[in-house]
């Protein structure tokens, strides 16, 4: 069968001239990178994000709040193997791939992705997919049922998460390098530049939060009373698991145990640590005290705007986007977000949302032509420019239309997706399980 994307967490590259080479094989070193970077992202959910929601909410929705990421883990994983995968990375047409792949059909132990086993790339790929959704229902926090969390996942990862993966990283993807994003530049075509999915997890679910938000209406009493974080030092672990995850969600979309992967290593770390400084500041300079929900929300921003950047750039480059990411997300989480007046409980939009657009659009600017170079089999140079070429206008443009259609498609779609879970389950709890809380009235449980 035909290999997979060289770089399964990056834009695909333009085609360069063909070589004549032999088929890759198995790198036993590849291969233990990748698995240990699955295992990272794996953590990033659970119980990474998990904790990191879970002490930001009241503690009576505490147990409510890990459990839409543990379920989100069994639920995506189960889908992912039966359509998921086959939908987001099977050839297919420029919007959406075939089911040719479900069930893993095809796919046998001897079956490679590049120099890694294809079951390790489906593996690595359905970590990206699971943790996507249950960043949505932060937006919501408090006040959506589990049931409706449930089908709303199940629905939106098939019909949003995939065919996005599938128009950005997929084979003949729409966004990967055809239809309005061909534009020359230093890579050849200016296809949507998304390392390791900026695009497909963070705009996505920072705009599918925004639209939950709206269509569930504000939590009871939101604007009158406090909401205060139960335990942010639940948060902190939680924070501190994610930007340790993070390597694996970054390094490990260069596919391989590389030099990439070490710069893209160093380019996320120091982005965020830039955007945990500039958000304490901001808060610091605008609120008299840098709180800690700031600094590790500011780190988070940092990690979100330097995902689709990260095997583009320098560390210069991401510590600039880092620097600016974490101002303009502390801008929507406050400034924007009371001006709007819409209650995304713990700032999905604000975060994944801004900073992803953010993070995509500054990709193009500080983008570098030697670092998006790739090779063949034979370790020819098939893709990528020589130099160091910073800046590309048609990179910018296809950058922003990648951004514009990711959104309206995740906004028509989520919107949609949401009013038929509305009218099958319904989608909020009432105001007597508001009040008591998630975990007694949902679960039947609570924490003493």
């Amino acid at each position: 069968m035909a290999p997979l994307p060289a770089l399964a967490g990056a834009a695909v590259m333009a085609a360069g001239p063909a070589f004549a080479a032999d088929p890759p094989s198995l790198s036993a070193g590849d291969t233990a990178w990748m698995l240990t970077s699955t295992v990272l992202v794996l953590m990033m959910l659970i119980p990474g994000l998990a904790l990191f929601y879970g002490g930001m909410v009241r503690k009576m929705n505490v147990l409510a709040t890990l459990m839409q990421s543990f379920a989100c883990m069994c639920l995506i994983s189960i889908l992912w193997f039966v359509i998921g995968y086959s939908i987001a990375f099977a050839e297919g047409t420029a919007f959406v791939g075939s089911l040719a792949k479900m069930f893993l059909a095809g796919v046998e132990i001897g079956t490679l992705s590049g120099t890694i086993p294809e079951t390790l790339f489906f593996m690595f790929q359905l970590s990206f997919a699971a943790i996507t959704p249950a960043l949505i229902f932060g937006a919501v926090a408090d006040r959506m049922r589990f049931s409706a969390m449930l089908l709303f996942s199940a629905l939106w990862s098939i019909v949003v998460y995939a065919p996005v993966a599938h128009m950005v990283w997929g084979p003949g993807g729409f966004l990967g390098g055809t239809g309005l994003t061909d534009y020359p530049g230093p890579f050849g075509v200016g296809s949507v530049l998304d390392f390791a999915g900026g695009t497909v997890v963070h705009i996505n679910s920072g705009i599918a939060g925004l639209i939950a938000a709206l269509v569930l209406g504000k939590r009871k009493g939101y604007g009158r009373d406090p909401f205060p974080p139960h335990n942010l030092t639940l948060s902190v672990i939680g924070a501190a698991l994610l930007w340790v995850g993070w390597f694996g969600f970054n390094a490990g979309s260069a596919l391989a145990a590389g030099e990439r992967a070490a710069m893209v290593m160093a380019v996320t770390h120091i982005a965020t640590a830039a955007a945990g400084l500039s958000w304490m500041f901001a808060e610091w300079l605008t609120k008299g005290k840098p709180s800690v929900l700031g600094i590790i929300s500011g780190a988070i921003a940092g990690l979100v705007a330097i995902t689709p950047a990260c095997g583009f750039v320098t560390p210069t480059g991401g510590l600039i986007i880092g620097l600016v990411a974490g101002v303009v997300c502390f801008w929507a989480c406050t400034g924007l977000k009371h001006a709007l007046g819409y209650d995304d409980a713990l700032d999905v939009f604000g975060i994944h949302g801004m900073g992803g657009i953010l993070g995509a659009v500054l990709t193009g600017v500080f983008a570098v032509g030697a670092m998006s170079a790739t090779t063949g089999a034979d370790g020819a140079v098939v893709a990528g420019a020589s130099g160091l070429v910073e800046g590309n206008g048609g990179q910018v443009i296809a950058q922003i239309v990648g951004v514009l259609v990711t959104i309206v498609w995740c906004a028509i779609a989520s919107f949609v997706l949401l009013k038929i879970v509305d009218v099958l389950v319904g989608l909020r709890v009432d105001e007597e399980m508001e009040r008591d809380g998630l975990d007694l009235r949902l679960h039947g449980e609570t924490v003493p």
